[in-house]
């Protein structure tokens, strides 16, 4: 496309932008007519862990938000040479489940309790119990249980429950809905119904009928919709919050706001059944988009959906990247102590390659990732661990393959379970997120892990926020007969390239050895998670 072109386009708002509230960084992914990125923008941020609690305050929900839409508008205008006004839709994402809670006067009740929180466990037991079904530890409904068993004051006042993507969109539409996907997070669906299940919700309220409480659970969930629906536009206020300077022009039409589960099914075109994706970055989650419903309640696998509905099974690791950046940040430090200027890129590339020159077994280095508690083990903290014996082959080789494959290992582990015990069977696996971003090895290194062909799209590396601005395209294009998987087969994804690794043997070999060294150590990380510094 020819520069004069785009500059039309960009005027003229023929354009999609999805914006998406990661873990460690918001992004903007701006996209024309072609679906291909156009500019970008993004903006770090860290959750924070205040009175026990990981949070993310409204200041830095909002503040996040221009930020990233500012780096945004610049881009454009260096590319392109011109100002941002307007956008044919707009859609936003983030990471899923937590708590958020308001009052009737829309004020929040109790900081923002993210995924990352892990102090759930009673209710989980009980509503699994409850509903026969399961419930992780990061579900909005099993924060609103555990609130409740443990009489937080706020439970009374609650008026609306929702998502960071929820809350976002809340705030630039006026509208309190949410994409089924992300509602799947929140409390379970109805798969024939498409709604939050009726039968679950009666059950909820009977359990809590003794509390007293003025509100039942269908009075403050948000209202679901799917893929396609329209929810909304921006308002002046909504135009405003997102770009301060005023050159935004309100009205823009809104699609539903969804979860990175969901976007990453459709930034890697996995949302038909047997089809299934990784998403690698600060939490690991693997989705399996299923032909029909597992036999047994497994505490290690969630139920979600689609963006359109379909009933999927996730593995969800807590902890995925998070520590491997801990570690680079270090090595980071030493070069910049002797003043040796590299790139963050080239720091990873050159660290990441390394691990394929390493021992197929780490050498017998041992690392648990748990910054965080991870439902999966049954850790309820994160101590993050390191171990060796004198006889372990201590090579920086063998310390980054170490650090890759314990970003795994928790994901196999819930991965084994439905192989083994529900026989899911996948026609493909497509990889997208960070750990992807240093071209072959993070394919190399899942492959062996899941002992599965890994691939990658080429354009993997823009992730969920090139899945959400695919999302608010497929609202405003499509007609009212085709379906979303049909769009993006026959608009998106007809022409794109990929890459496939299929597992070495040898790797595979390696990784079950560490798989079983890893197991045999988890004592270990239970006591490590009980010290306190």
């Amino acid at each position: 496309m020819e520069i004069k072109t785009i500059k039309q386009v960009i005027n003229s708002g023929d354009t999609s932008l999805g914006i998406e509230f990661g873990s460690t960084r918001i992004k903007a992914i701006l996209i024309g007519p072609n679906h291909t990125p156009l500019a970008a923008g993004s903006y770090d941020w860290e959750n924070q862990f205040h009175d026990g609690v990981w949070t993310y305050s409204l200041d830095a929900i909002s503040h996040g938000l221009q930020g990233c839409y500012r780096k945004l508008k610049e881009d454009v205008l260096s590319q392109y040479s011109i100002e941002l006004k307007t956008f044919g839709s707009i859609g936003i994402s983030g990471m899923m489940h937590g708590y958020m809670v308001f009052d009737k006067n829309d004020k929040l009740l109790t900081p923002f309790r993210t995924w990352r929180n892990t102090n759930t466990f009673n209710a989980c037991e009980r509503l699994v119990q409850l509903f026969g079904y399961p419930i992780p530890h990061r579900w909005s409904i099993a924060h609103l249980y555990q609130a409740i068993l443990d009489a937080e004051e706020h439970v009374p006042d609650i008026s609306f429950i929702t998502t960071l993507a929820g809350y976002v969109h809340w705030q630039l539409t006026g509208e309190k809905v949410l994409g089924i996907c992300d509602a799947s997070g929140m409390f379970p669906i109805d798969i024939g119904t498409k709604h939050f299940d009726q039968r679950m919700m009666d059950q909820f309220d009977l359990l809590v009928s003794d509390k007293a409480l003025a509100w039942q659970l269908s009075d403050i969930l948000p209202t679901i919709l799917l893929a396609g629906d329209k929810a909304g536009s921006l308002t002046n206020g909504g135009a405003k919050l997102l770009d301060p300077s005023g050159s935004l022009e309100p009205g823009i039409p809104f699609c539903p706001p969804e979860g990175d589960a969901g976007t990453g099914m459709v930034a890697t075109n996995s949302i038909a059944r047997r089809s299934g994706n990784v998403s690698a970055g600060t939490s690991m989650f693997l989705m399996a988009v299923l032909e029909e419903e597992l036999k047994k309640v497994h505490s290690e696998i969630d139920l979600l959906t689609t963006p359109v509905g379909d009933l999927v099974a996730m593995v969800h690791a807590n902890n995925g990247c998070g520590d491997i950046d801990a570690w680079l940040k270090i090595f980071s430090e030493l070069l910049d102590s002797l003043e040796i200027n590299i790139s963050k890129s080239e720091l990873y590339d050159t660290l990441y390659y390394l691990a394929l020159a390493a021992d197929s077994d780490c050498g017998g280095l041992l690392s648990y990732n748990y910054i965080s508690g991870e439902s999966i083990t049954g850790m309820k903290k994160g101590s993050p661990l390191f171990v060796r014996t004198s006889e372990a082959k201590f090579s920086l080789a063998n310390f980054m393959r170490m650090q890759l494959y314990s970003a795994l290992t928790t994901l196999r582990i819930g991965f084994d379970i439905l192989c083994d015990d529900e026989n899911v069977e996948l026609d493909r696996l497509y990889g997208h997120g960070g750990f992807f971003k240093t071209e072959k090895v993070g394919q190399t290194i899942m492959a062996a892990a899941l002992h599965t062909p890994v691939s990658v799209l080429e354009t993997a590396s823009e992730g969920g926020p090139w899945g959400m601005a695919l999302l608010a395209a497929y609202m405003r294009e499509r007609n009212s007969e085709e379906s979303l998987e049909s769009y993006l087969n026959r608009i998106v994804f007809s022409d794109l390239k990929d890459n496939t690794i299929n597992p070495d043997s040898e790797d595979v070999k390696g990784f079950e050895r560490y798989l079983q060294l890893y197991k045999s150590g988890l004592p270990l990380e239970y006591m490590a998670s009980e010290l306190s510094v």
